[in-house]
């Protein structure tokens, strides 16, 4: 995919990613495009060769996403990024990086206020059974309800506590205390059952973290 190619890509997908976010897209060894945002820049050049220890570097390394906080001993600054591979007929090619400004304050680290029925509701984080995304907002499923909050999928991953929570899909995080069994399912994926029966899909692109995390 040429440089061309890439930037008209981006610009019909910049509207579905969180505001405030900055897009690099690499091949296996050079950014071919980046895009700045008001807020986080790390000063990429297309052409630049990838830096050893960047969220890019390890998603391509790992050849799966990664969702991580990368210190400053990198760029200068420090940051959050999500880097998912690209593959072309299961030949790794490259990846798309979005760059996040910072983690929320601790302050707001222990709970959401999710909305329902016009009323607003604080849910501690241990009760949060999965979050999915609706459109431009997430849908969080607890235990004594659900109800919405106004940042979607990928702003939320980025909230909460890596030890309990995990992005299995496009569309869902599941809380890991919350999954009752595993299934297998078609093309080496796999099929949550979770404590409330609800059947939520671990698609290809997230097994190899999923597993990884669950340590099987």
């Amino acid at each position: 995919m040429d440089q061309l190619t890439v930037s008209g890509l981006m610009e019909v997908m910049k509207e579905f990613f969180p505001p405030n976010t900055s897009v690099a897209v690499s091949n296996h060894e050079t950014f071919i495009y980046y895009q700045p945002s008001r807020l986080i820049d790390l000063h990429i050049r297309v052409g630049d060769p990838i830096k050893p220890g960047s969220v890019t570097q390890q998603a391509i390394e790992e050849k799966h996403q990664v969702s991580t906080y990368i210190d400053s001993d990198v760029y200068g600054i420090p940051y959050y990024a999500m880097s998912v591979p690209i593959f072309h007929n299961h030949v790794l090619t490259g990846a798309v990086t979005t760059i996040h400004p910072a983690k929320p304050s601790p302050i707001s680290r222990n709970l959401l206020t999710i909305k329902a029925e016009d009323r607003w509701y604080p849910i501690p984080y241990s009760d949060v059974m999965y979050l999915e995304s609706e459109g431009r907002k997430t849908r969080v499923q607890a235990r004594t309800g659900s109800g919405y909050h106004k940042l979607n999928l990928t702003e939320l991953e980025f909230m909460l506590p890596d030890d309990a929570f995990i992005r299995v899909h496009r569309s869902y995080i599941v809380n890991v205390n919350f999954i009752q069994e595993i299934q297998p399912d078609s093309h080496s994926t796999f099929l949550l059952i979770m404590k409330d029966r609800t059947k939520i899909p671990v698609t290809q692109t997230y097994t190899s973290a999923f597993r990884k995390s669950l340590n099987y």
